[in-house]
């Protein structure tokens, strides 16, 4: 079997800015929560069967504690951050697993859900669906892959070394010495992308990196600044990759948990709600196709 982990954030924003406004009967738009839902009706009649979608059910997680510049809510559109939990509830109508999370984040959710998987013997591959290159730490050889819906792409260990210079497993390191300014941490000053996996892509940790350059055993340019400036914060270094390591900690269940065997009774009104009727009618033939 295969799992799909879906970037349930990621597949909201896009929707979200790629679809007109759809308003239910209350007034309230729907329309990523359409989108979404749609999306993933045509993942399962693509063949997907064990499939979970993990959500930033609040925008904050444990990271903000750790650092103040890590991103909010704040500025965000309010008809966005509003379908949030609506969308966690049309899937599960759906009868799609959802992991809303709340302390953690959605990233820190599909993390989780891919070691399950990963340790599960049956599962010949795991897509985890989000182009979000902190997931990159989670792929495993060709086994464990990063599958880019939109491009239909999709990212093995070699394809994540391939874009960043370095393996899985230095993912967290390299994000700590150039940052993320999606997530609002700023990496180290004067290093950059090259650098970071001209470096990394021989030591692999920040740990293993000399602290003078002239023991380096790689040729970078700037050496000695880089060096130096590693070596006055590397405190901040070792911050930013423990907030880009992601937690594999969150209970997902099992991957029998995950398999898509039908909509509950409620889609029905979900997919008047959502003005897509046919949806339901989608759904209710794949189940019995299935059964």
């Amino acid at each position: 079997m295969n799992v799909h982990l879906v970037d349930g954030t990621y597949e909201l924003f896009r929707h979200h800015f790629a679809v007109p406004t759809h308003l239910d009967p209350d007034g309230i738009d729907v329309a990523a929560t359409r989108g979404v839902v749609g999306s993933l009706l045509m993942m399962l009649e693509d063949g997907a069967t064990h499939v979970a979608v993990a959500t930033d059910h609040i925008v904050e997680s444990f990271r903000n504690d750790l650092y103040d510049g890590y991103k909010t809510g704040e500025g965000m559109d309010p008809v966005l951050l509003a379908q949030f939990p609506i969308l966690e509830d049309a899937l599960r109508a759906l009868g799609v697993t959802v992991w809303a999370m709340v302390e953690q984040e959605a990233d820190d959710g599909m993390a989780a859900g891919a070691r399950v998987a990963a340790d599960d013997e049956r599962v010949e591959r795991v897509f985890i669906c989000t182009p979000d290159k902190d997931l990159g730490q989670s792929v495993v050889d060709e086994r464990v892959v990063q599958f880019d819906r939109r491009k239909n792409e999709v990212r093995d260990a070699a394809g994540v070394r391939a874009k960043f210079g370095v393996g899985p497993e230095s993912i967290p390191d390299y994000l700590g010495l150039v940052g993320d300014t999606a997530d609002g941490f700023p990496g180290l000053p004067g290093w950059g992308a090259k650098s970071a996996a001209a470096v990394l892509g021989h030591y692999e940790h920040l740990e293993a990196i000399p602290a003078l350059a002239k023991d380096w055993a790689v040729d970078v340019r700037g050496a000695v600044k880089l060096a130096t400036t590693l070596s006055e914060h590397r405190e901040d270094a070792e911050l930013f990759r423990h907030i880009a390591t992601l937690r594999t900690d969150h209970p997902v269940g099992t991957v029998d948990e995950w398999r898509w065997t039908g909509p509950t009774p409620d889609f029905a009104a979900w997919t008047k709600r959502m003005g897509s009727p046919g949806m339901l009618t989608r759904a209710e033939r794949l189940a019995s196709q299935r059964a």
